[in-house]
């Protein structure tokens, strides 16, 4: 019997496992199996947490590390990442080349990865970053992404890369403005306060003392483009209550949203209430956008330039992928029905494993997924769930790789006994 060629392309577990942690605990099962297999471990991300340290790995660049203001409003352990000149893989080729005149391609190459920063808002105010006892987000703030912005321009960036997820805000990016000098004042002329609760009080948006490097640079943001800021299907409303957000403090907020969106139409001629992407991170998108002239992608546009899951997925002959929750919400830009419409192009199956399986899961197997495993093995809290993580995805894929290899024997015994 052949060994088997596995591709293991999972995302992050929040607040437990990065995806190479999640990769390489998949990886460890499998081979208890099957020691002889071919196993590519690909970590994917979205934009959440991990997204500067992958795209930095995979491209040769460098981590800097500083403190910035936390989502709480105290000072937390932060990152940037520099790009290198590794190649990158797929899409968004041309673009590069075009940046390249003069001097060999890898030279050119380099040179132009060195200019470009990435970032992910959640190292600066993620849901990681809010203590269980405070987490309200009415008062939590971006107002540590803008520094981290800044921090990526006094570096000598010429374009940014944003990743948006794993938020624990909901300040629609007012914070992040405001640590970039926009002003967002009150009706007497002072400025308003951090946090979306703060929004309540806004009155005027003066971009005039915006930081002038902004308007020098490229900033591409790679969100999740579903998410919409206001409305029955606005942020505040969908994850706000995944925030610490009561019924009464999901209304405030939607309102103090609804408030932001027609001061920024009125003072910049920006309509972010429904625009496509701009209610990522707490709104974070149309905050990105409005304020500060950043262009919003749906987040795979951005991260499937420099990993190169198509490349393994044509060498594979079968596909894990996992992610902390799988329900209705996964076909939705999350990265296990993005790992399973890709594999399908090449006709493959898709395992996918999941923390927990939660309401309307089966619709992902309309989407690519075949079938859909939970590593939970007994009744448990959070935080024994996220403390034996690890070892809990390990024996799940040990356990459905031996469902697995019992499949193909049957096929294999079938066949051989169909040749007599």
């Amino acid at each position: 019997m052949a060994a088997l060629r596995v591709l293991v392309a999972p995302s992050g577990f929040k607040e437990s496992l990065s995806a190479e942690q999640a990769a390489a605990a998949i990886a460890e099962g499998i081979r208890r199996v099957t020691p002889d297999s071919e196993i590519t471990e690909i970590p994917l991300v979205d934009g959440g947490e991990g997204f500067s340290e992958t795209l930095v790995a995979m491209t040769g660049g460098e981590i800097h590390r500083l403190q910035v203001t936390g989502p709480v409003g105290e000072k937390v352990d932060s990152h940037f990442g520099t790009l290198g000149g590794k190649s990158v893989a797929h899409g968004g080729e041309g673009d590069e080349r075009d940046d390249k005149k003069g001097g060999s391609d890898g030279q050119a190459g380099a040179a132009s990865e060195a200019r470009t920063a990435v970032l992910e808002m959640a190292a600066a105010a993620g849901l990681r970053l809010v203590p269980k006892d405070q987490r309200d987000p009415l008062r939590t703030t971006t107002y540590g992404v803008g520094e981290l912005i800044k921090a990526a321009l006094d570096s000598g960036a010429k374009k940014l890369l944003i990743g948006c997820g794993d938020s624990g805000t909901n300040d629609g990016g007012a914070g992040a403005g405001a640590a970039l000098g926009v002003k967002l004042l009150k009706a007497d002329g002072t400025p308003i306060g951090r946090g979306a609760a703060a929004l309540l009080e806004l009155d005027h948006i003066d971009l005039r003392t915006r930081d002038k490097r902004l308007d020098e640079v490229e900033i591409d943001v790679a969100l999740n483009i579903h998410n919409i800021l206001c409305g029955e299907k606005g942020v505040a409303r969908v994850f706000g209550p995944q925030k610490g957000a009561s019924a009464e403090t999901v209304e405030k907020m939607e309102e103090a949203l609804e408030r932001y969106a027609e001061i920024i139409r009125r003072d910049t001629g920006v309509d972010v209430r429904e625009m496509p992407g701009g209610g990522a991170s707490g709104g974070l998108g149309a905050g990105l956008h409005a304020l500060l002239g950043a262009r919003l992608h749906q987040r795979y546009e951005i991260v499937m330039k420099y990993l190169e899951i198509d490349e393994a997925l044509k060498n594979a002959d079968l596909v894990f992928t996992a992610e902390g929750g799988i329900d209705f919400q996964t076909p939705r830009g999350k990265i296990p029905a993005e790992v399973a419409s890709r594999a399908k192009k090449f006709k493959l199956p898709v395992i996918a494993i999941a923390g927990t399986i939660g309401k309307q899961a089966e619709i992902n197997y309309e989407h690519g997924i075949d079938a859909i495993f939970s590593m939970l093995k007994k009744p448990c809290t959070l935080d024994e769930a996220i403390a034996d993580a690890g070892a809990m995805l390990t024996q799940c894929a040990e356990n459905v790789m031996r469902a697995v290899m019992l499949g193909r024997a049957l096929g294999t015994n079938k066949g051989a006994g169909d040749a007599n």
